[in-house]
């Protein structure tokens, strides 16, 4: 799910995703490993998704890039050892239907998707609401846009609105943050204000705040608007030199980098406003996880505040 959809739609999205989802606190003892991607509990065998490889790799201390080069039983002995080690009586296990889709301690408490859905609804926002949305298994990105306060520069249109980020596998912590769209071609930027809040998933303390804190990410709108113009006067003398450099600083991935290229192509010119627009475009380019796009468009924001 990308680009401009419903609130509705992305509700509908979200609970399709959740249906299957559930989760369990699981003494230690009762854990097994039969290697990386299988675990057993309780004598039932269940498959770890990558988030919970990583997770419970980290949890463990035992590096994931060495066990995945090690044969099957020798992962199963690696980690059953060291789940001796484990301090916490307890571990909380998030399931997908039959698998593991992420294992935490028992301190962590979960914000899901599905809440802060139904936490918008409750401050107003309606199920024709338009919204960006990038939604996977693994992370959220909801952008609300505030069609009231559109602004051109230089011709284009942009409406700024607020970015909610989440990840209901410890991805990311459930973030906001200020965001402004081109309305002709729905790139988006997120961008690093002054008040932008970020909370840990060790409690609900965000949802309550929530109606303060996008009141507070709101008032810093007008920054963006200015550096927007700034970057339109910022010439660049080798566009994709700086890119290459911009890449390297913010450490894509191949597959980023790909989209930053594929993004370039339809943005090209010698300002760094075309710069920006290569990274906020480059979220729309097919195969991204929703992960990505996010990092994407918190990069073009991140670009942008860069301006001077």
């Amino acid at each position: 799910m990308s680009n401009l959809v419903t609130l509705g739609e992305v509700k509908n999205k979200v609970y399709d995703l959740s249906m299957a989802c559930y989760d369990e606190l699981v003494p230690v003892k009762d854990i097994e490993f039969n290697k990386l991607d299988s675990v057993k509990i309780r004598g039932e065998s269940y498959p770890l998704k990558p988030t919970a490889q990583y997770a419970l790799s980290n949890r463990l201390g035992i590096p994931i890039q060495y066990l995945r080069k090690c044969p099957p039983e020798l992962q199963a002995v690696n980690l059953n050892y060291w789940l001796t080690r484990e301090r916490n009586e307890n571990l909380f296990f998030r399931f997908d239907g039959e698998e593991v889709r992420a294992v935490f301690t028992p301190k962590y408490k979960p914000v899901d998707n599905w809440e802060i859905i139904e936490k918008l609804n409750s401050l107003g926002y309606a199920e024709d609401t338009k919204v960006q949305c990038y939604l996977d298994e693994e992370f959220m990105v909801l952008s609300v846009l505030d069609g009231n306060e559109v602004f051109s520069v230089n011709g284009d249109r942009f409406a700024p609105g607020i970015s909610i980020s989440n990840s209901e596998v410890g991805l990311a912590s459930l973030s906001i943050a200020a965001f402004v769209l081109r309305l002709v071609c729905t790139n988006g930027a997120i961008s690093k204000t002054q008040v932008s809040a970020s909370y840990r998933h060790v409690s609900l303390k965000i949802l309550k705040e929530l109606p303060e804190v996008m009141k507070n990410v709101s008032l810093d709108l007008v920054k963006q608007r200015d550096q927007y113009r700034i970057s339109l006067e910022s010439k660049v003398a080798d566009p994709l030199a700086t890119i290459d450099s911009f890449n390297k600083q913010f450490q894509l991935g191949e597959k980023e980098k790909e989209a930053v290229k594929w993004g370039w192509f339809q943005e090209v010119g010698e300002t760094m406003f075309h710069v920006v627009n290569a990274y906020t475009r480059a979220a729309q380019f097919p195969g991204l996880s929703a992960e990505s796009c996010y990092r994407l468009q918190k990069v073009g924001g991140c670009i942008l505040g860069m301006v001077k």
